[in-house]
């Protein structure tokens, strides 16, 4: 008798899990990012104006949370 469980468990052997982001270019996706994110908010603390937080602030908060993440799993550290 076979459970759903395992029935999807036993699909899944057969076709394994691709990542967008190979394990061999995560430090370099992960470098730019951060070089990015370093980039926009250097030029986001430089203007005092209200416009450059959604046009600024927010991709450079992204970059960086996305490229911290990718950094630290290429240096073999896993969250």
């Amino acid at each position: 008798m076979s459970t759903p469980l395992l029935a999807v468990w036993e699909a899944a052997a057969s076709s394994p899990y691709q990542p967008s982001i190979s394990k061999d270019s995560q430090f370099t996706v992960g470098a730019f990012l951060l070089l990015i994110a370093l980039f926009l908010a250097g030029v986001f603390g430089l203007n005092l104006k209200f416009i450059n937080l959604p046009l600024l602030g927010v991709p450079a908060s992204l970059a960086f949370g996305f490229g911290a993440v990718y950094m630290i799993c290429a240096v073999g550290v896993y969250v």
